[in-house]
């Protein structure tokens, strides 16, 4: 049975159904094209430029991001399936729950046969410890990153710099609040209406998929 797309409790008008049906088609070729470097990284050339070349000292990558290297210093974020699922279905309200897991599935499980050879960091740590992360690199691969003094100070400084960022994207407002990376009330208040779309029985399986892989690639018991 398939995912019914409800409407999210914001004031924000959705897309066209045919717009719908479109936008939802991309998310799908390009959460498959993303499992095939082959593939993914000259379509990230044409769009991006050189997504990874000799002057890259460290690549950072996070689901819903696409391309993956590891002959440099590779750090993996990684947040546990609910959290994750909900807050993307925020950012995009064009997708469907059903879509989003299998979104997840596809960027993490095939970075499993490389396991050993990145750094994974948990959301936790990167929100409340990023100078703990840097240290992990540079143990890991030899660098000599500066590692970040986790300070109120430094971060209301990064929450700053990230509000800046997406206000010249979505101005202010509601728009803004629901799709800016960091902490929200807005985002929040949406986040306890989806959660019951999340844990509807029909989803069981894509839960249960997207929990194995996160277990798998964070080095946590299922």
């Amino acid at each position: 049975m398939k995912d019914v797309q409800r409407a999210l409790p914001t004031r924000r008008v959705g897309p066209s159904l045919p717009l719908l049906v479109v936008r939802r088609a991309v998310f799908e070729a390009k959460t498959v094209v993303a499992k095939y470097p082959g593939v993914a990284l000259p379509i990230a050339r044409r769009r991006h430029g050189i997504p990874v070349g000799d002057d890259t000292e460290l690549v950072i990558e996070a689901f819903p991001r696409s391309g993956m290297t590891f002959a440099i210093p590779a750090l993996v974020l990684v947040r546990e399936p609910e959290s994750t699922i909900i807050s993307f279905v925020i950012r995009h309200p064009h997708l469907s729950m059903r879509q989003a897991l299998r979104g997840y599935v596809r960027f993490y499980a095939p970075l499993l046969r490389y396991r050993d050879d990145f750094v994974v960091s948990s959301f936790e740590d990167v929100t409340t410890d990023f100078g703990l992360v840097v240290r992990q690199v540079n143990e890991r691969f030899g660098s000599t990153f500066d590692r970040f003094r986790h300070t109120p100070e430094n971060v209301e400084r990064c929450f700053a710099r990230i509000s800046g960022d997406y206000r010249e994207r979505a101005g202010t407002g509601a728009e803004f609040e629901r799709i800016v990376a960091r902490p929200s009330d807005e985002r929040e208040r949406i986040k306890q209406a989806l959660r019951e779309r999340f844990r509807d029985p029909r989803l069981t399986r894509g839960r249960r998929r997207a929990q194995s892989v996160y277990a798998a690639i964070a080095g946590r018991g299922a």
